[in-house]
């Protein structure tokens, strides 16, 4: 291991974006540039996570080095899937996406490896800082994070704060219930958003229409859904209409309980674009006080592959309480 790697009044960190099937790992300046990224593999199930983590950031440094030899960094910020303990920076939770991980004392673990200032947090919240520093967020103090994709993600901003909770798990926006007599969740919940708003879940839910009117169809993701809305067909059309209800129901609530200024929707969902905001605009109308919808902005994310790998370095400069890296 390499000594000496912590300077802090670096103007670089390490960011780590931790996912199901990707690490991806990079040299990001306070602006939020990226110097070097390093992809691997998550492999879970295969190999611990944690060590995955860890061998990322050691060939992230190894090759930065080559690059520029006396590279110094601040500290090391992770955005990683599941719930995160924010204070403690160990994972409290993961899905079977990610066996064996949960309760991983990640914080603890980089810092003695690497000497260096660590914050861990979830994968959402990380995206809204990238947001906030680079994106639709940039000098809004209210504004509300959602990531549809595998499943539904959220992060709250208020005073231009990201809000926790109190150990880590504040804005789970996509366990809101938008219907109490609605599917049952993973997460014990009824009608919660993620089933109908998911990328998963609008793919399953479009197999099972299918089904019942006798099509025999054996897979298909939610990318074929949004073709087939955008070309016409009728049971994609039903079940679009159904996730953009929920979305603007959710959506609706969302306004009047945190009075945002900005609502910005990321993740794979998202790709279905322009269609699917104006549906999500015309809902949160339909559904919304008037005094409080207005002047509130339905978003796109800042788009990037790097987007969340961004925003955990970027917590490096956010949060000033970082703990001393633990000496080796």
């Amino acid at each position: 291991m390499e000594m000496n790697l912590h300077d802090p009044n670096s103007d670089y960190a390490i960011g780590v974006d931790i996912g199901g099937t990707k690490i991806n790992a990079g040299v990001v300046t306070s602006q939020g540039e990226v110097l070097h990224t390093v992809s691997l593999a998550t492999c879970a199930g295969q190999v611990d996570t944690a060590d995955r983590v860890q061998q990322a950031i050691q060939q992230l440094i190894a090759e930065g080095s080559m690059k520029q030899p006396n590279l110094r960094y601040k500290g090391i910020g992770v955005g990683s899937a599941g719930q995160v303990d924010w204070e403690e920076g160990s994972i409290r939770s993961a899905s079977d996406i990610l066996p064996g991980y949960a309760g991983t004392p990640l914080r603890s673990l980089l810092q003695e490896r690497f000497a260096l200032p660590t914050i861990v947090d979830n994968d959402v919240n990380v995206l809204a800082l990238t947001e906030k520093h680079l994106g639709a967020g940039k000098g809004v103090d209210h504004f509300l994070c959602l990531a549809l994709g595998t499943g539904v993600g959220g992060a709250i901003v208020v005073n231009g704060q990201l809000v926790h909770g109190c150990w880590g798990a504040g804005g789970e926006l996509g366990h809101l219930s938008v219907d109490f007599n609605g599917l049952p969740c993973l997460c014990g919940g009824i009608g919660c958003l993620e089933q109908y708003a998911s990328g998963t879940n609008i793919a399953r839910r479009m197999l099972e229409r299918l089904a019942r009117i006798g099509s025999r169809e054996e897979s298909l993701d939610s990318r074929m859904v949004f073709a087939r809305w955008r070309a016409g067909d009728v049971t994609a059309t039903e079940i679009m209409d159904e996730t953009i209800a929920a979305l603007g129901a959710a959506m609706a609530s969302f306004i009047h309980m945190f009075n945002p200024a900005l609502i910005v929707i990321g993740g794979g969902v998202a790709e279905a674009g322009e269609p699917l905001l104006e549906g999500i605009r015309n809902e949160v109308t339909r559904r919304s006080m008037p005094s409080m919808r207005e002047g509130v902005r339905i978003e796109l994310a800042y788009h990037g592959n790097w987007s969340g790998m961004i925003g955990a370095a970027l917590q490096i400069w956010e949060y000033p309480l970082v703990k001393a890296a633990s000496s080796r």
